[in-house]
C-alpha cells in the first residue's frame, strides 16, 4: 500500500472517566458518585489516562506524511471508510468487532492500551509496535463475518454474531427455515449466528450449556454456528431446529410472526434493522473478511 494515498484512522471509544464526566459535570461530583458504589475515582482516572497514553503514542507513531483520521466508537455508523485507509482500533477486544462490521478489506490493527485486563484476542499489540508495522506494510489474517440481509434490501454484517429477535430479549414469533430446509414456528428470545471469532463469546456460553450444541468453527472457518435461545414449547410453537452450522453458500431465515423484531450485529443495538410482521431476513456467512492485523 502506498504511503502517499494511505489514510491512517484511529478508532477509539469514551473512557469511564469521559462518560461520568459528561453526566455529572466535575470531578468531585464523579467521585461522590463512585464513592457511594464502592468504587474509586483513581482507578479510573488510571484507567482514562493509559487510553490517552496510547492514543498519544499510536498518533506519534503515523508518518508524518500520512493522512490520518480520528473517529469515535459512536460516530463509526456516519464516518465513510476509504479502501486504502488502514484502521487502529484503540480499546477493548469489542471495539474491533464494532468497526469491523464497517469495513471492506481494510486492515485493523488492534491495540491494547491496558494490558492484562483485556483478554487480548483482537486488539493484540501494543502502542509502541505501531511504528513497525505501518512501517513495514500490516499483514495479518482473514477473518470469516456474518451477514444479515432483509427482504427489502437492507442488510448489516458483524464480526462475532448477528442477534435476530425483540429489542428487549423478550418472547419472539417467527418461523425458522434451516439451511436443510427444515421449518419450524417458534416462540423465543431470540437467534444468535456467529463466527468462529463470535464463538469465544456469547455463542461460547449458549454452546457450554446445550448437549446437542455443534462443534463451533475457528476463527478463519468458513462457517456460522447459530443457536436459538431458550424456544419454548408449545401447541403452536416447537423446540426440534434450536442449533446448527450454516456453511458458505447456505442461509438460515428467519420470516417475523411479531412486529417490531430487531436485527443487530456485535452488540451495537444502536445500529439496527427492524422487521415487521411477514418480513423476512436471511443470514449468510458474508462475502467480505476482516483483515485482523
Amino acid at each position: 500500500m502506498s504511503t502517499l494515498t494511505a489514510r491512517v484512522v484511529v478508532v477509539s471509544r469514551r473512557s469511564e472517566l469521559d462518560e461520568l464526566l459528561a453526566r455529572h459535570g466535575t470531578r468531585g461530583a464523579a467521585a461522590y458518585f463512585l464513592e457511594q458504589r464502592g468504587r474509586d475515582l483513581d482507578e479510573v482516572t488510571a484507567r482514562h489516562e493509559a487510553q490517552q497514553a496510547a492514543l498519544t503514542e499510536v498518533g506519534g507513531a503515523i508518518p508524518a506524511d500520512w493522512r490520518r483520521g480520528r473517529v469515535e466508537r459512536t460516530d463509526l455508523p456516519r464516518f465513510l471508510f476509504a479502501p486504502e485507509d488502514i484502521v487502529i482500533a484503540v480499546g477493548q477486544d469489542g471495539l474491533v468487532a464494532n468497526v469491523a462490521k464497517y469495513l471492506d478489506g481494510q486492515p485493523v490493527i488492534g491495540v491494547d492500551p491496558e494490558p492484562g485486563r483485556n483478554a487480548g484476542v483482537l486488539v493484540r499489540h501494543r502502542a509502541g509496535s505501531i511504528g513497525k508495522l505501518l512501517r513495514d506494510g500490516p499483514r495479518g489474517q482473514e477473518r470469516t463475518m456474518v451477514t444479515a440481509r432483509l427482504d427489502d434490501g437492507q442488510e448489516l454484517s458483524g464480526l462475532n454474531e448477528i442477534y435476530v429477535g425483540h429489542a428487549g430479549h423478550q418472547s419472539a414469533r417467527y418461523v425458522i427455515t434451516t439451511p436443510d430446509g427444515e421449518r419450524e414456528r417458534q416462540s423465543s428470545s431470540g437467534l444468535i449466528v456467529g463466527t468462529g471469532t463470535g464463538a469465544t463469546g456469547w455463542c461460547a456460553s449458549i454452546a457450554r450449556d446445550r448437549a446437542s450444541a455443534p462443534a463451533l468453527p475457528d476463527p478463519g472457518d468458513p462457517a456460522l454456528c447459530w443457536f436459538v435461545r431458550e424456544a419454548w414449547p408449545s401447541p403452536a410453537t416447537g423446540v426440534r431446529c434450536v442449533n446448527g452450522l450454516l456453511a458458505a453458500g447456505r442461509q438460515l431465515e428467519l420470516t417475523s410472526e411479531s412486529e417490531r423484531l430487531v436485527v443487530f450485529a456485535d452488540g451495537l443495538e444502536s445500529d439496527a434493522l427492524e422487521l415487521s410482521w411477514g418480513q423476512r431476513v436471511r443470514i449468510t456467512v458474508a462475502d467480505r473478511r476482516l483483515h485482523l492485523v
